[in-house]
């Protein structure tokens, strides 16, 4: 199929791209290696515009905050976004808020989109995902150790979680906990809300990942709940309900990081062919005349455009004939783009030499942490298994248990 764009979205892509070059660009050399203070300050001012741009929150509806876009056209915005660290917290568009706000859409009830939907979008707080446990495969999402007990009106919730995204300085956590341990495997978790001032919630500390813990959004932390007592109502949906949900958070989940890839893919390609064509391995010959970097930058075009029209077909399947049916499509982009991300960058830091090695650009940032995207989210081998099951029953029914 084709896509074709309005031209009401190019114009915004073509803005989104001059904000991002103008306005937030400039402010990774804080992040990466500056004052967090400077960040802070130059950061609000980005989220002010990008607000007035109407840019702000784009994966929800206008009538509680957001731009309205379609899955397809967030797409395309979250691919400019993605072309630096700070593209989507600059848009309220960073994960997990953005999968927090579209679950608490879809299914919070009318309280808890008052209370947190609202100021989430708003912009007002931030929030986390508690889901992955210590001492559990992450692999197996139905198996866990975390409960939550019925007492009266309501839940007392025990247990560990780590690589709970953006805790540090969150306002409220979704945790994943066993409310039914005796239901079928699918049925014995529910999501509940938890705020992060209840004396119940621990923020342990931020997990270092390739030895860098982060801070607020860009961390990752482990938590505990000990006797955390949350009122009943702070459950989504249904008791038992907890897997349907993560399925259904995790579907365009996978469309907004992968084409968050795909930008960080551009702007990789970017930094490599401008280092090369600038850096001379001797007077007058500049890096861009060795064909083994022509061949890595056109390898990684290649790559990259494919990967872009194998997500957008993604987006625009799950958005037409949903979820599920798109199931194949979307594990076939969770693995095809996590690793062309992880093959461009490479390519990227190898031409920027010693330079790439370092946090004066933001290569080596991407390179410690969008590694993990061939692990969240569904590990690649898990994902590589939905799409061969899919392809051999085509041509016959076997047993595939081994």
């Amino acid at each position: 199929m084709t896509f074709t764009i309005s031209s009401s979205l190019s114009d915004l892509l073509r803005t989104a791209r001059e904000f991002i070059d103008q306005e937030v660009i400039p402010l990774e050399e804080a992040f990466l290696t500056g004052s967090q203070d400077d960040l802070v300050s130059g950061l609000s001012k980005a989220r002010e515009k990008a607000r007035a741009m109407g840019m702000w929150a784009p994966a929800l509806p206008e009538e509680v905050g957001g731009s309205g876009m379609s899955l397809v056209e967030f797409a395309h915005l979250s691919e400019e976004l993605g072309r630096t660290p700070l593209g989507h917290i600059s848009c309220n568009a960073q994960a997990p808020d953005v999968g927090n706000m579209e679950l608490l859409l879809g299914y919070g009830n009318d309280e808890q989109k008052d209370r947190w939907l609202l100021p989430l979008v708003d912009g007002e707080i931030r929030s986390a995902f508690s889901m992955t446990e210590p001492g559990h495969a992450g692999s197996n999402p139905t198996w866990m150790s975390t409960s939550a007990v019925r007492d009266g009106d309501e839940y007392v919730i025990n247990g560990d979680k780590w690589f709970s995204s953006s805790a540090d300085g969150a306002s409220f956590t979704v945790v994943m906990a066993v409310t039914n341990p005796d239901a079928p495997r699918y049925q014995r978790a529910s999501m509940i809300i938890v705020p992060t001032d209840n004396p119940g919630f621990a923020l342990v500390r931020n997990t270092p990942v390739m030895g860098e813990a982060g801070h607020g959004w860009s961390s990752h932390a482990e938590v505990a709940f000990n006797d955390c007592r949350v009122p009943v109502t702070n459950r989504i949906a249904g008791e038992g309900e907890g897997f349907v949900l993560a399925q259904a958070r995790l579907g365009p989940g996978r469309i907004h990081h992968t084409m968050r890839w795909i930008g960080i893919c551009e702007r990789a390609i970017e930094l490599m062919a401008r280092h090369s064509i600038d850096r001379e391995i001797a007077p007058g010959r500049p890096l861009a005349t060795r064909q083994v970097v022509q061949h890595w930058i056109a390898d990684s075009r290649a790559e990259t455009n494919a990967a872009r029209l194998m997500v957008l077909d993604a987006a625009h399947k799950l958005e037409t004939i949903g979820n599920k049916a798109a199931r194949t499509e979307i594990s076939a982009i969770k693995f095809f783009v996590a690793n062309t991300l992880q093959r461009v960058v490479d390519r990227a830091i190898q031409v920027h030499g010693g330079l790439g090695m370092t946090d004066y650009t933001p290569l080596a940032f991407w390179y410690r942490h969008e590694r993990a995207g061939r692990i969240y989210d569904g590990a690649d081998e898990v994902h590589r298994n939905v799409v061969a099951r899919t392809e051999l029953a085509k041509y016959g029914d076997v047993d595939l248990r081994g």
